[in-house]
């Protein structure tokens, strides 16, 4: 059993959502070695407490269970499994969890290379945006072994509220796609419902107050158009990594010779968008392609 007396956990990866993940395992006193691209992005965990590790061979030599949330499947294909990667020098009976959205493809590699050195790989990508993980209520989508994933559900419980074992490893990331193509399509709705009332002359906030809790009502719908109302596109969830994962969608898709015209439309649009330079903020940006299409 993982108990914070025998545990030490690794966590790569303290942008907008690992920071506060990464805190919340801290706060159960867990100790922690953590390890990011942006020293910076590290340091209030730094100062509570957190020990820093140069390099992910550093973070696979101190500890036993390592959660990653990272940029792109090259990244985690790197950091897992490259020369001076955690599987190459992570120790026996180490349990790996990539919470990044990456391809079920890699998670399986990344599954099978782990067990060669008896290792437990899950993948376990989230959902849940920052708010989610500030407050710890993420949804966690698993994939890899029963005996695995028993051992760290308590651990995955500190992160999140709704955590379940879809599969073996890559199911995981498939549930991670199913998300990701229900949210693209319903962000265009969502965007275009405010646009409609604006236009319409009515108040976006009463509109909001009312259709939210009808049948329309969404995940998106609560949490972000009101920071579209406030002109706040300040990233939960950034553009640029939401293409990627709906670029992975896409693929899969195809993989599967399924026609996806919602996710291939909801992918034009931003990818606009981030041409038109705004990759850097959040997905309820898409709010300004209206903007672009009026110049």
């Amino acid at each position: 059993m993982l108990t914070t007396e025998n545990t030490v956990i690794g966590f790569i990866g303290t942008g907008v959502m690992g920071k506060s993940m990464a805190g919340h395992l801290m706060e159960a006193g867990y100790p922690l070695v953590i390890h990011t691209r942006t020293k910076e992005k590290a340091e209030e965990l730094l100062a509570n407490g957190a020990q820093w590790a140069e390099s992910p061979k550093e973070i696979a030599e101190k500890a036993n269970v390592i959660f990653t949330i990272i940029g792109t499947p090259a990244d985690v294909e790197e950091v897992y499994l490259g020369g001076d990667g955690l599987v190459q020098n992570g120790r026996e009976n180490t349990y790996l969890i990539d919470m990044t959205t990456s391809t079920p493809t890699l998670a399986e590699k990344i599954y099978n290379e782990a067990k060669k050195k008896g290792m437990h790989a899950l993948d376990a990508p989230v959902s849940g945006g920052d708010i989610g993980a500030r407050e710890a209520r993420l949804a966690i989508m698993v994939g890899g072994d029963q005996e695995a994933f028993d051992q760290v559900k308590p651990i995955l419980e500190l992160l999140g509220t709704n955590i379940i074992l879809q599969g073996n490893a890559g199911a995981g990331q498939h549930t991670k796609m199913s998300n990701q193509i229900a949210i693209a399509t319903n962000m265009i709705g969502v965007t275009e419902a405010i646009i409609y009332a604006e236009k319409a002359g009515l108040d976006p906030e009463k509109v909001l107050k009312t259709i939210s809790t009808g049948a329309a009502g969404s995940w998106s719908l609560s949490n972000l158009t009101p920071r579209v109302i406030k002109g706040d596109f300040a990233p939960g969830f950034s553009i640029k990594h939401f293409i990627k994962d709906m670029g992975i969608g896409l693929e899969e898709a195809e993989k599967m010779d399924l026609d996806m015209p919602g996710l291939a439309l909801a992918y034009s649009l931003y990818k606009r968008l981030a041409d038109a330079g705004e990759s850097e903020c959040g997905t309820q940006a898409l709010y300004k392609y209206w903007n672009l299409e009026n110049k």
